[in-house]
């Protein structure tokens, strides 16, 4: 039991507590609350693992609620591939909520502080209202609406709602206190003029409730148990608890608790949603699902998988200070599991011919393949070998240096469950670039085979494809997108100069036939380059292929250098 307890993280030693303390395990419930005004990114995943993690660990329920209170910035498109990216994860919600289900509820109990003197009109500028609250070091200035009597306020907030009154010119603010050192105390703003549709009520609101007060209160609509958010909202905490306590639903109704943990930052990327944007719409990328993108559609896109997340977020833990992960971490995930269930595959990006002068001409071998060493249950599969063959340009050297243990001049290498073959001459263009190896293979030395010749000690080992039986293919090398660990780290220093203008490189090159019968998102390793996935841009002529991760980490060894 004392092992269990020192495993727990800080989040669910609170939650036992509770329910040491009292708290019935069935009132516990839990909330996913994105804002649909962007793509859900890697952060957003950390969030997505915790509440539903919890609902697992707890048989709770957790409920997906769309924060939906600013129809300029929020699209139907949001909320679509915020759905998916959850169901991707491997998370089902208890119910599907919005903000906006709550907005008459939440207009209503707004009246009624007003009725109670807690909230009032103000008729001022942000930018009057904002120098009021002066400094945590310095009281504030209430504003000269604060003693509104309870009649005009109620006139003009309806007004507002009616849209008598023109965005900018009134708020309604709740009436706390002009001199907490905590300035979301400060009369906070609760409603603002905004004539804009809403994507869910259309234009049946002119005005929009604040994130602060709608977010508690809709947790306790919906009687959440433990309302979990990252540590930017940890000042939030005391209205957060003021709001929800200025309204009852029922005696017995449960309040939520609000509890913060460390935000999901990760090495080399950017998880604003503001700057995620900018990227899109300065054309960096080509969309919020780039496979550059730190989003989580982004991630699936460029062959990542809902293990290889959910295992870095397990591994990365629940932390109560806001620290930046490594993202040889995640990339360590996905290789890792990739390298378990990813069959291996031939396919050459950078391809010069080698013609096999001893082999026959015409003939087309079948040679059998496994299909994933790693995993005994993955079967094998039929290559087809001929003649004429590609290899990968950087595995040829007409004079090589001492250590190099590829296909070279006189030199001896095994082409991987095939033969053994030597170069013998090469033919060149006019500009000095080698067009054609010439080589001659051992028809003893069969992969497989068990002749003595088979045996033979050769040092390199090479991949290839058939120079006439092979498929097109068309290969994006995706790297990282930023050049700096932390590209937003300087709040004067405009992140797109350290975009990486090496990203992506695009290469066409060939691949083995059976990959053919590929479908979009199945990955593979290419032997010796890395793991790969299949684009939806593919065509009947051309797939295209998207490098998830190198095999090994050569970001890292770059950067020594």
């Amino acid at each position: 039991m004392e092992e269990e307890k020192k495993s727990l993280n800080f989040i669910e030693q609170i939650i036992e507590d509770d329910l040491a303390n009292g708290m019935p395990k069935e009132n516990l419930r839990f909330r996913f609350p994105p804002e649909p005004n962007g793509y859900l990114h890697i952060g957003h995943a950390k969030a997505i693992c915790l509440n539903f993690g919890l609902g697992e660990k707890y048989n709770a329920p957790v409920n997906l609620r769309f924060d939906d209170t600013n129809p300029a910035k929020e699209e139907q498109e949001f909320v679509d591939s915020i759905r998916e990216d959850v169901q991707w994860l491997g998370f089902q919600w208890a119910e599907e909520r919005y903000a906006s289900d709550y907005f008459q509820q939440l207009y209503d109990w707004a009246v009624q502080m007003i009725k109670d003197q807690k909230a009032y009109v103000d008729d001022q500028t942000s930018e009057q209202i904002n120098e009021q609250r002066k400094t945590p070091f310095e009281p504030g200035i209430d504003s000269p609406f604060r003693s509104r009597s309870i009649e005009e306020n109620l006139t003009l907030f309806e007004q507002m709602k009616n849209g008598d009154l023109e965005e900018g010119t009134h708020v309604l603010r709740a009436k706390i206190d002009m001199t907490s050192p905590n300035m979301n105390m400060r009369d906070p703003v609760m409603y603002r003029i905004l004539k804009r549709p809403h994507h869910r009520t259309g234009t049946d609101w002119k005005i929009y409730p604040m994130y602060d007060w709608t977010h508690g209160e809709s947790d306790y609509i919906e009687a959440i148990s433990h309302s979990l958010c990252s540590l930017e909202f940890k000042n939030h905490r005391d209205l957060y608890e003021w709001y929800v306590n200025q309204v009852q639903l029922d005696r017995d109704h449960p309040k939520p608790k609000q509890r913060e943990f460390a935000r999901g930052n990760v090495s080399y990327m950017i998880t604003s949603k503001r700057k995620l944007k900018a990227l899109v719409d300065e054309q960096v990328v080509t969309g919020w699902d780039d496979p550059r993108m730190p989003t989580i559609s982004g991630l699936r896109r460029r062959g990542y998988t809902p293990e290889s997340i959910r295992t870095f977020w397990e591994k990365a833990g629940i932390a109560k200070r806001d620290n930046v992960l490594d993202v040889s971490l995640l990339e360590f995930a996905i290789r890792d599991q990739l390298n378990k269930i990813a069959p291996r595959v031939f396919a050459v990006i950078d391809p010069v011919k080698v013609v096999i002068e001893n082999y026959p001409a015409g003939e087309v071998e079948e040679l059998t393949v496994e299909n994933n060493p790693e995993d005994e249950n993955a079967g094998s599969r039929i290559v087809p070998f001929t003649r004429e063959i590609y290899i990968e340009r950087e595995d040829f050297m007409e004079e090589a240096p001492k250590k190099f243990f590829r296909l070279s001049l006189g030199n001896e290498v095994r082409l991987k469950g095939a033969y053994f073959i030597k170069a013998t001459r090469v033919e060149k263009d006019t500009d000095g670039k080698i067009t054609t190896i010439f080589a001659e293979y051992d028809p003893e030395t069969k992969s497989g085979s068990g002749t003595e010749a088979s045996k033979r000690k050769v040092k390199g080992t090479l991949h290839w494809v058939s120079a006439t039986e092979n498929i097109p293919i068309q290969v994006r090398l995706y790297d990282r997108l930023f050049t700096v660990e932390a590209p937003d780290a300087e709040k004067d220093v405009d992140f797109l100069q350290y975009v990486n203008p090496n990203s992506l490189e695009t290469v066409h090159g060939f691949a083995e036939p059976a990959l053919k019968e590929a479908k979009v998102e199945d990955k593979f390793q290419f032997q010796r380059i890395g793991y790969f996935a299949l684009d939806r841009d593919s065509t009947a002529d051309t797939l295209v292929f998207n490098r998830t991760v190198t095999l090994k980490d050569t970001w890292g060894k770059a950067q020594t250098k």
